[in-house]
């Protein structure tokens, strides 16, 4: 009903995880679905959801347990978004422009049973392992884009002279350039790592947090530092490198914040 017309393009989906209290803490979020007859009516507000506005449907964290452990209390569920009781209004960002994003609202939406994912309960652990997935994912698509930065930059500081010489000639300028294309290759080398061993089954909770953290970090060195070398050109609004520059800021907040990975390492570190 939602996950084959969705592989064949038919559908557009969307993940309502955060909500206005918070994202990077799932365990906080407060929407909540309470079971009625065969059906789970669901209240609550769901934030900066990519695709939200033209996805068909939305899976969808909320509490349906209103005892127990934050951990244990949450179910996934499919909403369809022409439900009764749902509304969206457009965000508007510093960067992602092609990407659009939603604050969704839902009112007394009522969804069958048969929608939730799994088991009631569960969801939170359905999720995190979603959430690995993206994290190595997410720096996987970012690769590339560093390699592109990088590519980019040695061809302009190849062109353009300063002093009688090309830029890319000062010391400064191909030390750090050096020094940057070798970080990225460290990234290369624990992603792909960190993929292997989720293929492979293993735990990459740890992995994935490193990953995450290093990449969204590395990236705002390597198109920081670059820019810097584009000068004005670069600073101009309408250049890639100044589209890059904006876009790039969110990996280190979507999908875990650079502190909620620092938390998940430094938790495995101390139990050890």
């Amino acid at each position: 009903m939602f996950l084959a017309p969705s592989i064949k393009g038919e559908l557009v989906g969307c993940l309502g995880v955060t909500e206005p209290c918070g994202g990077s803490d799932v365990a906080a979020i407060q929407a909540t679905g309470v079971k009625r007859g065969d059906d789970i009516v669901l209240n609550g507000q769901k934030m900066w959801i990519t695709n939200g506005m033209q996805a068909d449907w939305m899976s969808v964290i909320v509490n349906t347990e209103e005892t127990g452990s934050p951990y244990r209390n949450k179910s996934i569920i499919c909403l369809p978004l022409d439900t009764k009781g749902v509304s969206r209004v457009k965000l508007h960002k510093m960067g992602m422009y092609a990407s659009d994003t939603a604050h969704i609202f839902l009112d007394d939406v009522h969804v069958p049973l048969k929608n939730v994912i799994g088991e009631l309960g569960k969801g939170f652990q359905y999720q995190m392992i979603g959430l690995q997935a993206e994290r190595l994912g997410g720096c996987l698509s970012i690769l590339k884009t560093l390699d592109k930065i990088i590519d980019m930059t040695l061809d302009y500081t190849k062109t353009r002279s300063v002093f009688g010489q090309r830029l890319l000639d000062f010391q400064t300028v191909n030390f750090k350039l050096a020094e940057l294309i070798t970080e990225i290759e460290a990234l290369r080398t624990l992603t792909y790592w960190g993929v292997d061993s989720a293929i492979a089954g293993h735990d990459v909770s740890i992995v994935a947090s490193m990953v995450k953290l290093k990449g969204g970090r590395l990236y705002r060195e390597v198109v920081d530092s670059c820019m810097q070398y584009w000068g004005a050109t670069g600073y101009a609004a309408d250049s890639l490198i100044s589209r890059l520059y904006r876009d790039g800021r969110l990996f280190s907040i979507g999908g875990g914040a650079d502190e909620v990975m620092l938390r998940i390492i430094s938790k495995s570190m101390r139990s050890k």
